[in-house]
């Protein structure tokens, strides 16, 4: 997900999307400890992205 979409997205987006990427990294985990993880780099995309979001909130609370 590149910045410029998630500085498009309203706040309760953002919120949504950040819960719906932590259940996805957990479900990453769990398929990569079960060893049916195809991608390794879908783990650290999930997190970047993760990363991202909380940037974005985190400057709209200081903004505000």
């Amino acid at each position: 997900m590149k910045m410029k979409a998630i500085k498009e997205m309203t706040s309760e987006e953002l919120v949504a999307k950040l819960a719906e990427l932590k259940s996805e990294l957990f479900n990453l985990r769990f398929r990569q400890a079960s060893g049916q993880l195809e991608s390794p780099v879908s783990i650290r995309n999930c997190k970047r992205d993760i990363a991202r979001i909380n940037t974005e909130i985190r400057a709209r609370e200081l903004k505000a």
